[in-house]
């Protein structure tokens, strides 16, 4: 940091898929706890730094238990439910340590799901989209029925270079849409959107649901909206858009059938971590 004269540092390194924490989730610890608690060592060692932007997630809140239930304000109690969340909540109360301890100027983000070109296939979006590329039925956990907010990627680079300039040291930041719909939809719209609406009902398969599965997330982002930020992609566009990319560039992330599966383990040996889904 000091050799570069390094004076901001944006923090979204991280091990992010939920599915794989259920089977590997002593890496998410290692990478999402003490990941950050070395950035904030070395940020707070350096003595240049001017922010210091913590990437989070709107799954630290737990989630919302109906769909009446109202959209979570920063100030919510954290409530996670799951290993990946539970150690993005622990890693937000270092970064809030460092802030008070230190006077470190650290921001805390929480986003929701974000899709868009050159996302991992293990993500539900690609996932689902390659599923169909492939001639498969897309792998819907339980019902379908649950429900993510979901965001497209330049409208949550938009929001950092928001936060970046504008945001205060201290501040806690939503990063919210309006685009909440049930897996069950999206794969829908995929299907539709990759011209096999005929096909719908063969390539639609039901699977065991994850151990918990959140029913829903639901933000307030009107603190960020405050400081001049708004979501500008229409959700139908940037699912088009997002689908045109992974039909031409798909090849580019080389073998990814384990990201396919109904339950990646990525991370973990063969077999190992996916026993006992009943349990």
């Amino acid at each position: 940091m000091t050799e570069e004269k390094i004076d901001t540092v944006i923090h979204f390194a991280a091990q992010t898929h939920v599915d794989n924490s259920f089977g590997n989730s002593f890496n998410f610890t290692q990478s999402n706890i003490f990941g950050t608690h070395v950035l904030l060592e070395a940020a707070k060692c350096h003595k240049g730094i001017k922010r210091f932007i913590h990437v989070s997630t709107d799954e630290v809140y737990g989630e919302g238990e109906t769909f009446e239930t109202e959209a979570m304000k920063e100030e919510h109690v954290l409530e996670p439910t799951n290993p990946y969340a539970a150690t993005k909540a622990g890693a937000e109360f270092l970064v809030k340590s460092y802030h008070r301890s230190f006077k470190l100027p650290c921001i805390i983000t929480r986003g929701n799901n974000v899709y868009g070109p050159h996302q991992f296939p293990e993500k539900l979006i690609p996932k689902f989209t390659n599923q169909l590329l492939r001639g498969r039925a897309v792998t819907l956990h339980g019902d379908g029925s649950n429900t993510r907010n979901f965001l497209y990627v330049e409208d949550v680079a938009r929001a950092f270079e928001v936060i970046l300039h504008k945001a205060k040291p201290g501040q806690i930041l939503n990063i919210g849409g309006d685009n909440e719909v049930s897996n069950l939809e999206v794969a829908k719209r995929l299907i539709e959107i990759l011209g096999f609406k005929d096909k719908e009902k063969g390539l639609i398969t039901f699977v065991q649901d994850r151990r918990f599965n959140d029913l829903r997330y639901t933000i307030n982002s009107g603190k960020l909206h405050e400081l001049g930020w708004k979501e500008e992609m229409d959700w139908e566009e940037g699912l088009k858009t997002t689908v045109e990319w992974y039909k031409k560039h798909t090849s580019r992330f080389g073998n990814i059938e384990d990201a396919l599966v109904a339950h990646p383990r990525i991370g973990v040996a063969p077999g190992a971590g996916v026993t006992n889904m009943e349990g």
